[in-house]
């Protein structure tokens, strides 16, 4: 697997966050968001393949930290595209696939177009490493970035047009199927990107308010620590698409 695109270290104790208002006022547990683990993904590969090619035509001659830190954050995208693919078709298709039936071409078919995502990232991987390192084939490797991100997007939509309105039925409101937590375990298990890491970069952009929701679902642990993962991973990525408060946000 790729590095962390956090630094490994100590993190310093923060105090637990205090739970909302509404939830003060009247007792209630926030409403879990349903299939957030696969929603996050969809919402965070859209957003750095829309702003990864910008950047690198941004790239001149002599950047080589941020030309290696833009293909870190490749591999990095690389990396949780990976784990979301195996999220799908080790755990989440075959349970479809048994209570759905209808469903298993359809199923077939994105586990298939699963692997040629996966090639054609990995093709693409090459470019970017080439053009890290000269600036002069920054522009052609964008547009293959974005004629990439145009495959994906025909794929996530299928995904939501047509799978998640059936998974609703199939699976109820308390499952983890899907969750963000079945996600960060698989990453625990298959040695990937660490909690820090993920929840940061799933995260980045979202509204505060889901934000809140979607960590009042994880451990005390990370609920501590987010805001330290939160500051660390922004001032990281700050060079390579400008501070968090001009990047824009990330529709619920």
């Amino acid at each position: 697997m790729p590095s962390h695109l956090l630094p490994v270290a100590s993190l310093p104790a923060v105090p637990a966050q205090a739970g909302s208002d509404r939830e003060q006022a009247t007792g209630e547990e926030p409403q879990a968001v349903r299939f957030a683990g696969l929603r996050l993904v969809y919402a965070a590969l859209r957003r750095d393949l829309a702003r990864l090619p910008t950047s690198l035509r941004l790239l001149q001659p002599g950047e080589d930290e941020k030309g290696e830190a833009l293909l870190r954050h490749w591999h990095f995208v690389n990396t949780m595209l990976t784990c979301h693919h195996e999220q799908q078709d080790t755990r989440i298709w075959p349970i479809v696939s048994r209570f759905a039936p209808e469903l298993r071409l359809l199923l077939n078919w994105l586990e298939a177009d699963h692997h040629n995502l996966d090639h054609s990232f990995t093709r693409v991987t090459t470019l970017v490493r080439i053009a890290s390192r000269d600036a002069g084939s920054a522009w052609p490797v964008a547009y293959a970035m974005e004629d990439l991100a145009a495959r994906l997007e025909t794929h996530l939509r299928i995904e939501e047009r047509q799978l998640l309105p059936r998974m609703e039925r199939v699976f109820t409101d308390r499952s983890r199927v899907g969750s963000l937590s079945e996600l960060l375990d698989l990453l625990q298990s298959a040695d990937g990107p660490g909690t820090a890491d993920a929840l940061a970069w799933l995260l980045d952009g979202v509204e505060p308010a889901l934000v809140e929701r979607l960590i009042a679902e994880c451990d005390d642990d990370v609920a501590r620590n987010w805001p330290h993962w939160q500051a660390t991973y922004q001032r990281c990525t700050a060079p390579l698409w400008g501070p968090a408060d001009v990047r824009g946000g990330v529709a619920e």
